[in-house]
């Protein structure tokens, strides 16, 4: 039985977005044409994978079982192709975590990796799901679990984190602070605290009550919404170049350090030979620049890094 891979993603597609409109959007095709190949790989299985009703669109038990192979199908079709075409090709980068700036990072090791064509992914979940699908081939920022199957990942920067506050805060004079000391403070973050699993787990870790949710329209616009409340704060890493924004302080962080922990993350099987490459660039900056210097009793991860986290790919 040959399976045609056209027929096989339309059915990955559908089975993610679970909307046979935004499926056949994805892959710039009509609804008609997509529900067309699913049809005939529902015929030459000789069973239903999707169930369509009023309810949306939902798996069979052969779909669910279909699923995870059918996702190494299409990667090792994408790798084949890949490998075809070499190194003509640039290495499609996503990014995620734009308030902390990713790009400073990948600024100082992208001549060595070769032609990049970077991308912007809204969090981890939205850059997994383009990983898997294909649609990029590596991607660099905060990595927590779970992980989908068939992705992996490799840490690359921890750095510290900075409180910053408004100068009209009653903490602003302070040379350091502990974590510990913001509780009663107000943690102004830049969307649903679910999204962002690193300042959720700094609020869990050290009792920060109180949170608050913004719209993020870009550092500039954040911070600002920061300095204007005395009982505010967030969390930027310290080497981000900060704006000129009136009435706002950063503070170190001590005792014990956050670290944000940045990580490339990459599909399972991809031959394209940048990642290779991105990964050499990642792991010989971070030895000449110390980015993985990390003493548990000084620093704290929310995840503390794992020997096959740190190692080459």
């Amino acid at each position: 039985m040959d399976l045609d891979v056209a027929q096989v993603r339309a059915f990955v597609r559908t089975a993610e977005e679970l909307h046979f409109g935004r499926a056949a959007g994805t892959l710039a095709i009509s609804q008609q044409a997509l529900s067309k190949r699913i049809a005939r790989l529902e015929s030459l299985l000789g069973t239903e994978l999707l169930q369509r009703g009023g309810n949306g669109v939902r798996l069979t038990d052969a779909g669910q079982r279909f699923l995870a192979p059918a996702r190494q199908t299409l990667a090792a079709a994408d790798a084949a192709v890949a490998a075809a075409v070499g190194e003509d090709r640039p290495l499609r980068v996503d990014v995620w975590g734009h308030l902390y700036a990713p790009m400073r990072t990948l600024a100082q090791v992208a001549g060595r990796a070769g032609e990049l064509a970077l991308g912007h992914g809204r969090d981890l979940p939205s850059v997994a799901t383009a990983l898997l699908r294909g649609d990029v081939d590596a991607a660099f920022g905060r990595v927590h679990p779970p992980l989908p199957a068939g992705l992996a990942h490799r840490l690359v920067r921890l750095e510290p984190v900075d409180a910053v506050l408004s100068t009209d805060h009653p903490l602003a004079a302070e040379p350091a602070l502990r974590p510990d000391q913001l509780r009663g403070s107000v943690l102004w973050a830049p969307g649903a605290l679910d999204r962002l699993d690193f300042l959720h787990r700094f609020a869990e870790r050290f009792g920060i009550q109180d949170t608050a949710t913004s719209v993020n329209l870009g550092l500039d616009h954040f911070l600002a919404e920061v300095a204007e409340e005395p009982q505010r704060f967030s969390l930027v890493p310290a080497d981000v170049p900060l704006p000129e924004v009136p009435g706002l302080r950063s503070v170190p962080l001590v005792d014990p350090t956050p670290l944000y922990a940045w990580s490339l993350l990459w599909r399972t099987g991809n031959g394209h030979p940048g990642v290779d490459r991105l990964a050499t660039a990642c792991a010989e900056e971070a030895g000449r620049s110390r980015w993985l210097d990390y003493d548990p009793a000084r620093d704290w991860l929310p995840e503390p890094p794992t020997r096959s986290a740190m190692s080459r790919r």
